[in-house]
């Protein structure tokens, strides 16, 4: 029933260190569908995968905002991450009536970071089965977090987690130069990009299994003014999808171009 004599509660180390409930957890979060996150020194963008459990129910919720300046997207337990998202909205009215102002984006992930390694300590508690991907504004600028069940959250300039996510991964990695200077139009073309790389050839990216969350910094007449997390869901995301459609056409016709007028040269092209 059991792998072995050390996964019985979350507060036994095997001999070799291993917390195996938490290692079950994070197996969870790969599990679920995937979700990708980007940030430019503007703009901090969430993309997700729905899933359906059958053709007769509706798609999963992945992207849930938390204040007008945050927001996140979830892979895993769909009900442990409502248990997170609740506590974080908590935390945001909390930090507006305390203080007056909005809590800092890295506060409130280290509070969720320090909420899960607390159940990691008691032996009557579980992990979180879900990671979460943050994205906010602050003071200063736009931040994305990553958060997993072991309770360990780290800063991110692009991440994917869930499923299949190791290609998006590998996009994203290919692109990090260009993040920074984007734009919210091209941070979002750039999320959806990725996000159809974690897609298995018989999947497509349409407005029914497609979350998108944006947040960021307008700059009107020179002043700084949040733009509040907008939530595109439903035909709200088809607009996006058609433009990251046309960009990959462009992109494809380029390259072939490039290749042709440099046949015999020494050159770097990615697999």
């Amino acid at each position: 029933m059991f792998r072995n004599n050390y996964d019985n509660d979350v507060i036994t180390f095997s001999p070799q260190g291993r917390i195996f409930q938490v290692e079950y957890a994070q197996e969870a979060v790969k599990q679920g569908s995937a979700v990708v996150g980007l940030v430019s020194k503007t703009h901090a963008v969430l993309v997700a995968l729905k899933r359906n459990a059958e053709d007769l129910s509706s798609y999963q919720k992945k992207v849930i905002p938390i204040d007008n300046h945050l927001g996140l997207a979830l892979a895993g337990l769909a009900s442990d991450a409502r248990v997170l998202s609740n506590f974080m909205k908590r935390q945001a009215l909390g930090s507006k009536m305390t203080y007056g102002r909005p809590i800092p984006v890295e506060r409130i992930v280290t509070d969720i970071g320090y909420r899960a390694q607390g159940n990691t300590q008691q032996y009557s508690n579980r992990p979180y089965g879900v990671g979460l991907l943050v994205a906010g504004v602050d003071a200063t600028g736009p931040h994305l977090f990553e958060f997993s069940p072991s309770g360990m959250t780290q800063e991110m300039a692009a991440c994917a987690i869930g499923a299949r996510s190791q290609m998006s991964r590998t996009y994203l990695e290919r692109q990090l130069d260009q993040f920074e200077k984007c734009g919210r139009e091209q941070l979002v073309v750039h999320g959806i990009r990725a996000l159809k790389e974690s897609l298995s050839q018989d999947k497509e990216l349409t407005v029914e299994n497609c979350s998108i969350g944006v947040v960021g910094i307008g700059d009107p007449e020179g002043k700084r003014k949040l733009e509040a997390f907008k939530l595109y869901d439903g035909a709200d995301v088809g607009p996006l999808l058609e433009k990251a459609a046309e960009g990959e056409g462009k992109n494809e016709s380029e390259v072939e171009g490039q290749t042709e007028g440099t046949v015999g040269e020494s050159m770097d092209v990615d697999p």
